[in-house]
């Protein structure tokens, strides 16, 4: 069990969290939310021990094994399974022990470190390396490809990997689902439900903290709170708990404006100056109950289009592609004002390829393109936030895209999305992630697009940021084409779905439900490749090899336990002869009457020694006979 105590962390002198004591139980799935900033991740760090408690402390089992996701990747030469495999201390330890003892020939050792290894698992750890590899979208010929030449967003997927296969008992998991797709979340969420792992989970996807957690842990105004259920849950509960604060709040106000009415009226008469002294203490005494606050602060809307052509963009039988394959083709699609489109398809398909098409950031490989004359496109990818200048602030990237609009205007424009005061006007470059997706999406809103091309543009933002968007997005008069894994948002945002497989982007006949059992029903129709006959044969040979050590390295721990207990059974009836003859001795009425008493007191000593070895070696027979029960079958 995980227990806070009266604890208390800060980050730079700054207090995130004051006095929280609360208890998690094993096996317990438990989201943690809270405003960017609020101290989420320092509570992941206070738990795996980087950072220390200004008072109170953290009790965590001794024993337990505590996985996260590094935030770097090197630009390693491993293959990516080594690498995820790599992630099981135990695991590898035990490997290269095992070398080490084959080269002695110390048969024990081997027995030993075999049946450890089927202990953990060991003999599997590559068939469920490649599971989580597969379920995060990696394909086979990735396994042998080295760390160096994936990209950052792959790395983070071989991070996860690496984390999820490592068999910890708590994992913490800040935003794993950012850098995936939806089928990988889909993947990702069941996983999480069977893990028997205890789980701490920082996630801004309210569908996918429903799917998973059983508890919610929040913080807010430096204080730590628990709530039972998923995030829905928890929103209910704060809403019904504001609503209660609002209404203590607006009774006691009106209770103050009464008492002070009474002694401003009457604190100048005689017959009434007691009241009015009492209503006064009355006033001094209350315990004032603070306004339910509830304020995003982000406050922002898409300015209406300065038209609106119809269609807005048509394709017709339009194909896209790399140089050493299609990827799309006959892709036939009219975007009009209005549309809300969802995209769908599983890693791979061909998802962002489509945006790139529809964008014209890559060519179109045949077929037609129909554009308005007054098309203007609003286009967002992850990429877009390297195209921030790093040396300027977020006012500067304003003035540069509009240099005649008054800077107060483009000030409280950038206010609506949290960049206010001096937070404008620095540079870029410390920005978190989620601060360059916001300034990433105020810059493109600013255009007045006409048609949207959003791929994922969630990533990295809150749940209030996310929420904002949506209601922004809902409002939009123009078109709209998005890609993500945020399912709220495409539930509130698409009106239509498209899935983009096998080179062709089809209308999909149902809702988000549909399409996860869809990609269910994909993943078991796929067959595995069938295994090479060589290496099975060798695989097999190699495990006969080892159970036959192992076989051969239990026989011979057996046969030596067997003969130590036969040599303490010799000297235990040694003993027990040489004990019984002096008792019989000590038993003779005429033996003091013969044996002078010198001779007695030695020979009472004896018997006493005799005691005390007879003692040590039974209790070492007994511990022999245990060892050698508990020793497997070599069968």
């Amino acid at each position: 069990m995980i227990a806070l105590r009266q604890l208390t962390f800060a980050r730079a002198g700054r207090p995130l969290v004051i006095d929280a004591s609360l208890q998690i139980h094993p096996g317990w799935k438990v989201g943690v939310v809270g405003a960017n900033g609020c101290g989420k991740s320092s509570l992941f760090a206070l738990i795996g021990g980087e950072l220390h408690a200004e008072s109170g402390d953290v009790s965590i089992p001794t024993a337990w094994h505590i996985a996260r996701v590094a935030q770097d990747t090197p630009a390693l030469p491993n293959p990516a399974l080594d690498f995820v495999l790599d992630g099981d201390v135990e695991l590898r330890r035990i490997e290269a022990e095992l070398v080490a003892a084959e080269a002695r020939g110390d048969g024990e050792a081997i027995g030993q470190l075999h049946a450890r290894y089927g202990d953990i698992g060991g003999y599997a750890a590559k068939a469920r390396a490649a599971e989580v590899l597969h379920g995060l979208g990696f394909t086979d010929a990735d396994f042998s490809r080295p760390v160096a030449d994936f990209s950052g967003g792959w790395r983070v997927r071989l991070n996860l990997a690496r984390a999820l296969s490592c068999r910890a008992d708590l994992l913490l998991l800040d935003e794993p689902t950012n850098h995936l797709d939806l089928d990988a979340v889909l993947w990702l969420e069941q996983w999480l439900k069977s893990t028997p792992a205890t789980l701490l989970l920082i996630s801004h996807d309210r569908d996918f903290l429903d799917a998973v957690v059983g508890q919610i842990i929040a913080i807010d105004q430096q204080r730590l709170s628990m709530t039972s259920g998923g995030y829905s849950d928890y929103e209910r509960a704060k809403a019904a708990r504001l609503a209660t604060q609002q209404s203590a709040y607006e009774a006691q106000q009106r209770e103050i404006a009464h008492l002070t009415r009474f002694v401003e009226r009457f604190k100048a008469k005689a017959t009434k100056a007691r009241q009015a002294q009492s209503r006064v203490k009355m006033l001094e005494r209350m315990e004032i109950v603070a306004a339910a606050h509830v304020d995003s602060p982000f406050h922002f809307s898409f300015r209406a289009p300065e038209s609106l052509p119809d269609p807005l963009l048509v394709m017709e039988k339009s194909g896209a592609g790399y140089v050493d394959r299609k990827i799309l083709e006959n892709i036939s699609l009219t975007l009009r004002p209005g549309c809300r489109i969802g995209l769908l398809g599983r890693n791979g398909a061909g998802k962002s390829t489509l945006i790139k098409l529809l964008a014209k950031a890559i060519p179109a490989t045949g077929g037609e393109r129909k554009e308005a004359k007054a098309l203007k496109i609003g286009y967002f990818a992850q990429h877009q936030l390297e195209q921030l200048r790093l040396d300027e602030s977020p006012l500067q990237h304003m003035q540069r895209l509009e240099p005649l609009t008054p800077e107060q205007e483009l000030r409280d424009y950038l206010g609506g999305f949290d960049f206010r005061g001096d937070m404008a006007t620095r540079a870029v470059a410390p920005f978190s992630g989620g601060e360059k997706s916001r300034l990433a999406l105020a810059l493109l809103i600013r255009t007045r697009p006409n048609l949207l091309l959003l791929d994922e543009p969630t990533n990295h933002l809150d749940l209030e940021m996310r929420e904002a968007l949506t209601f922004a997005m809902q409002d939009f008069e123009g078109g709209m084409v998005i890609v993500s894994h945020d399912r709220h948002l495409l539930r509130t945002c698409a009106d239509e779905l498209l899935l983009v497989a096998d080179g062709k982007a089809t209308p999909f006949d149902g809702d988000l439900d549909d399409y996860a059992a869809w990609l269910a029903a994909q993943r078991t129709a796929e067959k595995a490749p069938e295994p090479d006959a060589a290496a099975e044969k060798s695989e097999r040979l190699q495990q006969r090899a080892d159970a036959k050590a192992s076989r051969q390295a239990l026989l011979a721990e057996r046969r030596k336990l067997l003969k130590d207990i036969e040599k303490l059974d010799t000297q235990l009836a040694r003993l027990h002869g040489e004990k019984a003859a002096l008792d019989a001795q000590f038993a003779d009425p005429d033996f003091y009457a013969t044996v002078d008493r010198i001779k007695s007191e030695e020979m009472h000593r004896q018997a006493a020694m005799l005691s005390e070895q007879i003692d040590t070696i039974e209790l070492q027979w007994l511990e022999f006979h245990e060892t050698l029960d508990a020793l497997p079958t070599a069968d």
